[in-house]
């Protein structure tokens, strides 16, 4: 069995209601795992969760084995986090940022320069290394924060809609780019309103209502779960997101 990069247990949080209710989930070290839902099922809020930008009502949360709760700093190493709106510093070029970024992590300069150009080469942006990020369009920052999100490394990336705000041929590039971090060990986890990418991409899915689990498998067996050989991800999360 694969070790978990990932362990939430009895995981709550309430705002106004509950958003995430009792949540256990567990993600392998070296998947894809997409965390689908309708608006407001508990997916961002359960993933800032993970990232540290929340902290829960109750539950556990372990990275590659480290509390998050009682040791917060340690499970942020090893984790990045990608919101669906890039946060970026508008004045700075996409070189400055990741030098930014870089060094936070405490990445090695002459890594770090390295790891930037092979990223900003990847994404199609190094023609615009050194125009501020003001600049650009949404597409393009969503990008540089990816680029940015990779520049240390993480054996934990989580991503909320990635892919929102890309072209066709900026998706594929992401999408290569992702599939690429797995095959290299990294462990994935995004939500995407996209189902066509989940069902391509994704080594297991877990569906999310109302702060719960409600389905969680590889498509083959959502599919034998539900009785509905040869169904699409999407009639399947039609029926089970009502």
């Amino acid at each position: 069995m694969n070790e978990l990069a990932l362990a939430l247990t009895g995981l709550r949080k309430h705002f106004d209601k509950p958003a995430v209710d009792d949540l256990d989930l567990s993600v392998r070290a070296g998947e894809l795992y997409a965390l689908l839902g309708p608006n407001g099922a508990g997916k961002t809020t359960t993933l800032r969760m993970v990232a540290g930008l929340q902290r829960p009502d109750a539950g556990g949360i372990r990275i590659f084995g480290v509390d998050a709760i009682a040791d917060p700093i340690a499970a942020k190493r090893l984790v990045a986090w990608l919101p669906d709106e890039p946060l970026l510093y508008d004045k700075l070029s996409p070189l400055e940022y990741l030098e930014f970024v870089a060094g936070l992590w405490s990445v090695e300069p002459a890594v770090g320069e390295a790891r930037a150009t092979e990223l900003l080469t990847v994404l199609g942006l190094w023609d615009q290394r050194s125009s501020r990020c003001e600049t650009f369009s949404r597409g393009m920052k969503q990008k540089v924060a990816l680029a940015g999100a990779l520049i240390h490394e993480p054996q934990l990336l989580i991503l909320d809609e990635p892919l929102t705000g890309l072209d066709a041929a900026a998706s594929r590039l992401v999408k290569d780019l992702l599939a690429a971090r797995v095959a290299a060990g990294a462990t994935v986890i995004l939500t995407t309103h996209i189902l066509e990418v989940a069902e391509r991409m994704a080594t297991r899915i877990g569906i999310i209502r109302a702060g719960r689990l409600v389905a969680e498998g590889t498509l083959a067996e959502l599919r034998i779960a539900g009785g509905r050989d040869g169904a699409t991800l999407e009639d399947m999360f039609l029926e089970l997101a009502r």
